[in-house]
């Protein structure tokens, strides 16, 4: 007998451009030929810094690939570096590195082979047969999508590019998805949930009992990294919709956010321990402190006089602030491990720089460098003895987390690339606003050569050696464009209009 069709369609998946769509024509490129298109760090006295971020780069580009006939993709992108699936929150991260690469290849046309396997309810598989373009999961399985991130890697992309015709083209499929996540893994309270698989966080031991499957149950529980990530999507959802004038046709998501929010803060906080938890289905908040809290961070909705409190355990010697931060699992917890055990406390750069930009979020910029800088010393030291970048890293010695894959690039060129542009050197992009905010803490010469901003802005940003951190920092830019650099250091700002 035929099964019923019990589908509901949205509506904005009607406007999805990439169901359909030709696939791309056009090779690759290939790093030795391409690689001056690329931005040129420099950084006197840290050869190793250089020769890891030229490294992660050089794996990246073995990873481009093109559409197979027949498997729906429509656009060239860059390979998870997993196994020959493309995964959704894989492809989400590696874009906010990548995105620096995009003089040589467009990497955020990664994102269009999710949309164009779109269903006609929104559902988009997290995992994708990249050669005949079947899903991994069944669409109603527990772990068949998320996390809700790729509305931020658009959101992010724009504020490096400022392409208003790309945030147009995929408003829509973004709208549709946030929908489907809140029809099929919500609550009757509004909070949603998920899965070790589908939070990304497979084996964290996040379940009230033993009953339940760590990779595959939602465990009847509130996920407080899915709720929190459904409130960064609703925020900046929001602000695609203003510039896109589109604010009436989401009102939907607006009344979400501020339930939510309120929701969370009210029922997902505990003011003891200062802390964000998951809910188990007694009603219980959870003992377990995951790095999926910070969300909350960039999501921005921890209130201010919390503030200060939660981002205290960032600090905490005996929870987040082990030899290799940030581990993604709280040391003091009983299924800590001191090799990672993957999600058990391994150092993971997507959850890393999550931390990172929520802490910018929150304007804490100092704790931002100081765990950037812990990092990719880190990273550094485990690539002189391997030549190589990994999954995840041991949060208590200079080594790769125990499981890790090599060459994982994959993620992990976040490190050696944008948290090093970002939060070592301090470089952070506002193409909106047309402005270069440059947070300035290193003592020795560096800069970027090659930086770009905006659809056509190549900028060469030099940073000359200083004798303390009080020095107001001797900068020389140059720039084929018009531009706004505004300088930070030691508690003093500056501005400077590059013509």
């Amino acid at each position: 007998m035929p099964k019923y069709d019990t589908t509901v369609p949205n509506p904005f998946v009607q406007e999805n451009p990439f169901l359909g769509a030709e696939p791309q024509q056009g090779a690759v490129p290939d790093f030795q030929s391409d690689r001056h298109s690329l931005p040129q760090p420099f950084w006197s006295g840290h050869p190793d810094e250089m020769d890891c971020y030229w490294r992660s780069w050089e794996l990246a580009f073995r990873n481009l690939r093109q559409p197979v006939s027949g498997s729906g993709f429509v656009s060239n992108f860059i390979d998870t570096a997993f196994n020959d699936h493309l995964f959704m929150w894989d492809s989400a991260f590696i874009l906010l590195f990548a995105r620096y690469g995009c003089r040589a290849f467009n990497f955020q046309q990664t994102l269009d082979n999710f949309y164009s396997h779109q269903h006609s309810d929104g559902f988009i598989s997290r995992e994708i047969y990249e050669l005949n373009g079947d899903e991994r999961f069944e669409k109603f399985d527990p772990a068949s999508t998320g996390p809700n991130v790729m509305t931020w890697t658009e959101w992010e992309y724009f504020q490096n590019f400022g392409d208003t015709q790309r945030l147009a083209r995929v408003f829509p499929c973004l709208v549709a998805y946030y929908q489907w996540f809140r029809a099929h893994r919500s609550w009757p309270d509004g909070t949603y949930w998920t899965c070790g698989l589908g939070s990304g966080m497979d084996n964290q031991p996040r379940m009230q009992n033993t009953n339940y499957n760590v990779n595959f149950s939602h465990g009847f529980m509130t996920w407080i990294d899915a709720t929190l990530q459904q409130i960064l999507a609703a925020r900046q959802l929001l602000e695609m919709a203003k510039i896109l004038k589109r604010e009436s046709d989401i009102a939907d998501i607006k009344t979400e956010f501020d339930f939510l929010t309120e929701f969370t803060n009210q029922q997902l906080w505990d003011d003891t321990t200062a802390f964000y938890f998951d809910r188990w289905r007694s009603g219980e908040l959870s003992d377990v402190k995951s790095i999926g809290a910070y969300w909350a961070l960039l999501a921005g909705i921890v209130p201010p006089d919390r503030l200060e409190k939660f981002i205290a355990h960032l600090r905490n010697t005996h929870e987040f602030s082990r030899p290799h931060r940030v581990p993604s699992l709280s040391a003091d917890h009983r299924a800590y491990s001191p090799h990672g055990d993957y999600w058990r406390g391994s150092v993971w750069p997507p959850t890393n720089y999550m931390v990172l930009r929520g802490l910018t979020q929150v304007d804490n910029n100092d704790l931002a460098h100081e765990i950037a800088l812990n990092h990719l010393e880190n990273v550094v030291q485990v690539f002189r003895q391997t030549n190589t970048v990994w999954e995840n890293y041991a949060p208590e010695q200079a080594a790769p987390g125990k499981p890790a894959k090599d060459d994982f690039v994959g993620w992990s060129g976040l490190g050696p690339i944008a948290v090093l542009f970002e939060y070592v050197f301090g470089i952070r992009a506002d193409v909106p606003r047309n402005r270069i905010v440059w947070d300035v803490r290193l003592l020795e010469e560096h800069g970027v050569k090659g930086y770009p901003f905006g659809t056509n802005g190549l900028l060469d940003l030099h940073c000359a050696a200083r004798e303390s951190e009080t020095d107001e920092p001797k900068i020389t830019v140059s720039s084929n464009i018009p531009v706004t650099l505004f300088i930070q250091w030691s508690g003093n700002q500056k501005q400077i209009q590059v013509y």
